[in-house]
């Protein structure tokens, strides 16, 4: 392992501010999800916030290793690629199952199950 003084300064203050940038994120997350009222509320900003964080150590990862081997090192974009893709998968099922236990509950603020034919417009 090498030492963190073999890092350029440009290299470690990015890295710095980029993993800052991803606590402030989750911190935000978490106030967000203590703030809002209910359960649909309570999915988005944790959703956006770790999207974001992941995005910004993903990047101080790509920034340090690159730095450290002088040269482009892209293998961390695996990590934001596939959040993208199974963190709104995710969301959606996790809504999909608040909705239908809200109805199986019998709450009368949800909006009823939309049948085959009204989906095709008859």
């Amino acid at each position: 392992m090498t030492a963190l003084s073999d890092l350029p300064m440009w290299a470690q203050v990015l890295t710095a501010i980029l993993l800052l940038t991803s606590s402030l994120f989750a911190l935000i997350g978490a106030l967000g999800l203590l703030r809002m009222k209910d359960f649909f509320q309570r999915m988005h900003p944790p959703a956006l916030a770790s999207t974001l964080g992941a995005w910004c150590v993903a990047l101080a990862s790509i920034v340090y290793f690159s730095a450290l081997k002088e040269g482009p090192i892209l293998h961390a974009w695996l990590i934001p690629i596939l959040l993208a893709i199974t963190v709104p998968v995710t969301t959606l099922l996790l809504a999909r199952t608040g909705l239908f236990r809200k109805r199986m509950a019998g709450d009368p603020d949800v909006p009823p199950e939309v049948s085959e034919g009204q989906r095709e417009g008859h």
